[in-house]
């Protein structure tokens, strides 16, 4: 009797374990993705990953340009400085979308480092503006 009891607790374990690997893929919503493409910027500048950056950008949009900029300034503060850092976190307050163009309004924090001093500290709050790419957003 315990061992049918047994495989009756066994199978409803696997029955309800592979019932939620059973690869239901729930709709993301436009706002998710937002949100996502806006963390995975700032998580690629504090990794300062410049072409994963560029990539959640519109080609040749404002946000790619300054990005280029940023890029090149930074390549050129390491000639006199070996450790730079950068500690951007975006905290997001609300996201509007309007068809294929969405503006994100956050707070955030802006802390640049080289070699262990404080050089650049900034926060507040401002806009991020997207642009529906296809089925993907992007930062323009």
């Amino acid at each position: 009797m315990k061992r049918k009891l047994f495989l009756v607790v066994l199978v409803l374990i696997l029955a309800i374990f592979l019932s939620g690997c059973g690869g239901i893929v729930l709709p993301t919503t436009d706002e998710a993705k937002i949100k996502s493409v806006i963390n995975e910027y700032c998580l690629a500048l504090n990794n300062q990953d410049w072409s994963k950056a560029k990539s959640l950008c519109v080609y040749g949009s404002l946000a790619y340009n300054e990005l280029c900029e940023m890029e090149a300034n930074f390549n050129n503060a390491y000639l006199y400085c070996d450790v730079i850092t950068i500690n951007v976190v975006m905290d997001i307050q609300n996201v509007s979308i309007d068809g294929n163009y969405a503006t994100v309004y956050i707070y955030f924090n802006l802390l640049v480092t080289g070699c262990g001093n404080e050089d650049y500290a900034e926060e507040g709050e401002g806009e991020v503006w997207l642009q529906k790419v296809g089925n993907s957003w992007k930062i323009y």
